[in-house]
């Protein structure tokens, strides 16, 4: 049999409905080419054991087998797939609309799905385009099939499919960041000198942290930051408030490596050059790049360099970001590789310049620059007549230049007062050089100026108005765009308006302009600091000069100082300058600028623009930052308007708004106490609405103070965490020791707060004898038992007493038995046990006139010597539990730490306590210098017997003593007494007796003599060792006085037949006969 073609699963109505199964089998069956009389045992063979049980409970008592295919697929139709009501299907149908998700042919088919019931018949295409277009998603494209007359359903699907493809490929080119130069990277070089730098991460406020943390994981997803957990150099960020409420994080790399970054230096293109490469076009398109710069991956290397410190830790640029000084010169160098080759297109910067000789051509040098960059779709320009660039309009026709350059002077308004008047003058005298014969053309606007004369503006001098403007912009006065000259930025606001002058130092050392802007303030912008309207003036310079400024170092000046440091180029942006200045800053460090200072008087072509702008119409939408003020103020428990209402009815706030908003001391702020604390502030403050802000902190009134502090307070925070909720939305003068009473005011913050903090130590002063001062404390139970610790403060001796009971009769027992033994001390300190405090024991103590301390309750560090003396037992005792007893664990324990010097004393209690060291078996292991004394005289007696003749002279015995006279050797005497053991007297006539000993003396041979001699006493019973050992101390040798006064008997000892005197020490080591 040939193997079927295709298969046939058992029907599941979870995956498909019976009308497509059975449609599906018809196929099958036909498709294997198999009989009509077979078709009910196929079907009955593969739909299932589960349908097969239905069909037959269906059609019971009857078997399937014995129907007919009709019967039997009627029969599972009716079960499964009803016959449905129309009205619902319709409504079905007209409900539906395309999902978010869903794309165009997705929801035609749909649509075609759930018609399939609904009976439409003839009508069913027009029910299918109403439907359609009713339920597209797209505003747009129901607009534009709205405009066809005839439009049928297969042409809306034809239309709406195009748009979406077309607004695909568009959103490809706006917004996210998907570009990548392929084989292209930035490398990062500093100069040898540079050191390394890590910053801080600086304080982000509390409403901004999650749009700050939700930026940051954003980045980290797509590829542009890496998480780090270490890094040399560290650059704080910048969140930046956009128009739609979003956060752009920058890096202030100014503060950072920008000072010691090499700085590359690429040619930009010349303006000749640049308008060559475009010629012959015949439409033209701009292309702005989205995110331009973060399409440049950075070598690996030089990341190291581009770290962030955040709020979330250290993360690593990946991609080329804003703010480093030398982005642009790489960028440059970068684009003229990948678009080499390319005819009719020129890129300046971020900017690409596309045309084409036909538009075919056109089409095709977009498709080829876009396949490698993405663009940004809003800022892009396509196919137009004309483009303006860097003061020139290109068209088909040529190069020409732009009349925007000199608009600002051109259709400057006529000055309506002396002040308007004195600054346009002063314009057209800066450039005075250049207008040839200008006294004549001003003579008519200067004499306007004389004192006394009346206003009043005449056709002479609307004339010499109109022709001093004709002179300004003359080829006399204006210059061309040259990269090769150093350009100057002069920016300066009135109260109603802003100016800017771009120019060039030229070789010679002559300042020419290159264009002029203007353009009035709207009406917020009025209300601005002024601080704040002159930096909006270097902004509105910045950009409407972008062109020629980015990428170029240039000169900044502007007449007012604070702004120096707030956008110098080398300072960091400040963390509570107003957002907006912020945002600023952080605009102007792309740019590699220097900025300075220049005196109102020399600063007359900036001034003269902003006192005569050009009247611009604004609309009053309110701005990101007001915004986000607006929104801060909500937060508060007070609105914008109580804010707004006391700080003009606070004397203090009115006159700091005041100053802030002129710009100028309205007085003297050093000398008033209560304004003192918004000097150093002074640059910092802006006004928002009339309220006066400190960054993004709002100034709170007097009146108002006490409320927002109750808000501040709500759930009871701490100090610290109550100062940092208000550092993100509230500030005046003292508030942080306004918090700081506010918390210690509150009853229920004060019942819960925890200890304060430790007092200085104060040691207990040291006493001058041992026993003078004792402390007391229990131990235990440890063990099972009980112990007093008694610890003498001086000497820091212990005593340990294992208790049966703790009672006060007990404790004083105990005290009584070691009072017998050291005596009565002076004091005693303890806790306050019930022992200590009872009765008994105050009786007691003052019976023996002992003063008694007690510590401060629940304060064990007062009585701290028992204390910690109690620890260390406590560690003895569980160190050698099982060894053996607990006393005599105990009295090892007491032996040992008794003996050990203190670390408070440095000496060794028993020392201090009795003056001496307790012996223990360690002192066995020290050798004796006694016992090595006696051991050597001993052996030096045994040596002399042995040389040695005994001696032995009697009182009354004649004998003969030496001479040492030189006359004679010998001389006779006798013998008048025994001074030492081996030492006599001898009289030898002489007027004094003589000394001498044994050695010093002969026997004199007679009779008498020998009867007279007398013999020594038995002293057989004193021992003499023979050896000794080295470790026997049990007897001293005797002293010096004991050998000369002991008697001559007594001193000789009898060692068998050998008379063995004794032997002296000598200092130097050596011993001596003691005589």
């Amino acid at each position: 049999m040939a193997a079927a073609i295709g298969h046939m699963e058992a029907f599941n109505e979870s995956v498909e409905p019976w009308t497509t199964y059975i449609e599906r089998f018809e196929h099958f069956i036909e498709a294997n080419s198999i009989e009509a009389e077979k078709k009910v045992p196929v079907l009955l063979s593969v739909i299932g054991g589960k349908t097969y049980g239905l069909l037959r409970s269906l059609i019971a008592p009857e078997k399937p087998g014995e129907k007919s295919f009709k019967h039997i697929t009627d029969t599972l139709q009716q079960h499964f797939s009803p016959k449905p009501l129309v009205i619902a299907e319709r409504f079905r149908f007209h409900r539906r609309n395309q999902e978010e998700s869903e794309s165009v042919t997705q929801y035609v088919a749909v649509l075609r799905g759930l018609s399939e019931h609904c009976e439409f018949g003839g009508h069913l295409d027009d029910a299918l385009r109403d439907r359609f277009v009713c339920g597209l998603k797209s505003e747009a494209t129901q607009k534009r099939l709205l405009t066809e007359s005839t439009l049928t359903f297969q042409r809306a699907v034809e239309l709406a499919v195009s748009m979406e493809t077309a607004s695909r490929e568009a959103h490809q080119l706006s917004g996210s960041l998907t570009g990548e130069m392929q084989n292209i990277t930035a490398k990062i070089t500093l100069k040898p000198e540079n050191k390394l730098k890590f910053c801080q991460p600086r304080v982000v406020p509390y409403a901004l942290r999650p749009k700050v943390e939700a930026e940051l994981k954003r980045l980290t997803e797509i590829g542009v930051l890496s998480p780090v957990e270490h890094s040399e150099w560290a650059t704080p960020i910048v969140p930046v408030v956009k128009k739609n409420g979003d956060v752009r994080i920058c890096g202030d790399f100014k503060v950072t490596i920008n000072p010691v970054l090499h700085i590359e230096h690429y040619p930009l293109p010349r303006i000749e050059d640049l308008f060559a490469s475009l010629a012959g076009g015949q439409c033209f398109s701009k292309l702005d790049l989205s995110h331009a710069y973060l399409q440049m991956r950075v070598e690996e290397d030089s990341r190291k360099f581009l770290t962030i410190s955040t709020q979330k830790g250290l993360f690593q640029y990946n991609r080329l970001p804003f703010g480093i000084a030398s982005a642009p010169a790489i960028f440059q160098r970068a684009m003229n590789q990948i678009l080499q080759g390319l005819p009719n297109v020129h890129c300046y910067l971020d900017d690409i310049l596309v045309t084409g000789q036909t538009e075919a051509e056109h089409l095709e040098n977009l498709d080829a620059v876009l396949g490698w960059l993405h663009a940004e779709k809003g800022k892009c320009d396509f196919f137009k007549d004309s483009l303006e660039y860097l003061g020139h309009i290109i068209d088909a026709e040529g190069l020409h230049k732009s009349p925007k350059k000199v608009h600002a002077i051109v259709n400057a308004p006529i000055p309506s007062n002396i002040t308007q008047l004195r600054s346009f003058l002063g314009l057209l005298n800066y450039y005075g050089r250049f207008i040839p014969n200008l006294a004549n053309i001003a003579n008519p606007l200067n004499a306007l100026l004389c004192k006394g004369k009346r206003w009043q503006w005449s056709e002479e001098c609307d004339a010499a108005f109109k022709k001093a403007k004709e002179q300004l912009v003359s080829q006399n006065v204006l210059t061309h765009y040259d990269p090769q000259n150093a350009i100057r930025l002069a920016c300066d606001a009135s109260p109603y308006g802003i100016g800017a002058v771009i120019s060039h130092m030229l070789p010679s050392g002559e300042e020419k302009p290159i264009a002029f802007a203007s353009r009035t303030l709207s009406k917020a912008e009025q209300n601005y600091a002024q601080i704040e309207r002159e930096a909006l003036a270097i902004l509105f310079g910045v950009r409407k000069f972008h062109q020629y400024l980015y990428g170029r170092k240039f000169t900044l000046f502007t007449d007012h100082r604070p702004l120096t440091t707030i956008f110098g180029p080398q300072k960091g942006i400040p963390s509570m300058a107003a957002a907006r200045m912020q945002r600023w800053a952080l605009l102007l460090s792309a740019h590699n600028y220097t900025i300075e200072y220049k005196r109102a008087e020399h600063h007359a072509n900036a001034d003269g623009l902003s006192r005569l702008p050009l009247q611009v119409e604004h609309s009053e939408k309110m701005d990101a930052v007001e915004l986000f003020y607006l929104e801060q103020m909500e937060k508060l428990p007070v609105s914008a308007t109580d804010i707004r209402r006391e700080t003009m009815s606070d004397s203090t706030l009115s006159t700091v708004v005041e100053t802030v908003i002129k710009g100028t001391q309205a007085v003297n702020l050093t000398g008033n106490n209560e304004l003192s604390p918004f000097i150093s502030k002074r640059a910092e403050l802006s006004v928002q609405h009339g309220c006066l802000m400190w960054g993004m902190r709002v100034v709170v009134p007097l009146k108002l103070q006490k409320r927002v502090l109750e808000e501040l307070h709500t759930g009871h925070p701490g100090i610290v965490r109550m100062k940092a909720i208000a550092r993100s939305y509230v500030w005046w003068p003292g508030i942080d020791a306004d918090i700081e009473l506010c918390v210690k005011m509150c009853q229920s913050c004060q019942q819960i707060q925890k200890m304060s903090p430790q007092a200085p130590l104060h040691p207990w002063e040291w006493p001058s004898r041992p026993w003078e001062r004792i402390h007391v404390d229990f131990a235990g139970p440890c063990e099972g038992h009980m112990y007093l610790v008694v610890v003498d403060a001086h000497s820091k001796w212990p005593e340990v007493q294992l208790m049966t009971s703790t009672t006060a009769g007990r404790t004083i027992e105990v005290l009584r038995n070691l009072f017998s033994h050291y005596g009565l001390p002076e004091v005693l300190v303890s806790d306050n046990g019930p022992q200590f405090v009872s009765q008994e024991f105050v009786t007691f103590l003052k019976a023996n006139h002992v003063k008694h301390i007690r510590s401060a309750p629940y304060h064990p560090a007062t009585n701290g010597q028992p204390e910690r003396f109690v620890q260390s037992l406590k560690q003895a005792l569980k160190a050698s539990k099982g060894s053996s007893t607990v006393q005599r664990r105990l009295e090892t324990f007491l032996l040992t730490y008794r003996n050990t010097p203190h670390p408070t004393t440095r000496e060794a209690p028993s020392r201090l306590f009795l003056g001496r060291q307790l012996r223990t078996r360690l002192d066995a292991l020290k050798p004796s210098v006694t016992a090595a004394v006696r051991l050597s005289q001993t052996s030096q007696v045994l040596r002399r017997a042995g040389r040695s003749k005994p001696r032995q002279f009697g009182v009354g015995d004649a004998v003969l003593a030496r001479d040492y006279r030189g006359r004679e050797r010998w001389i006779s005497g006798v013998m008048t007494a025994q001074s030492g053991p081996v030492s006599y007297n001898v009289d030898v006539g002489t007027s004094a007796e003589w000394r001498r000993h044994a050695d010093q003396l002969l026997s004199i041979p007679n009779q008498a003599a020998e009867t007279q001699v007398t013999q020594p006493p038995d002293i057989s019973d004193v021992p003499v060792p023979l050896q000794t050992s080295v470790n026997d101390t049990s007897s001293p040798p005797p002293t010096r006085e004991q050998d000369v006064n002991s008697d001559a008997s007594e001193s000789q000892i009898n060692h068998g037949k050998l008379n063995i005197p004794s032997v002296q020490v000598l200092r130097d080591g050596g011993s001596q006969e003691s005589e």
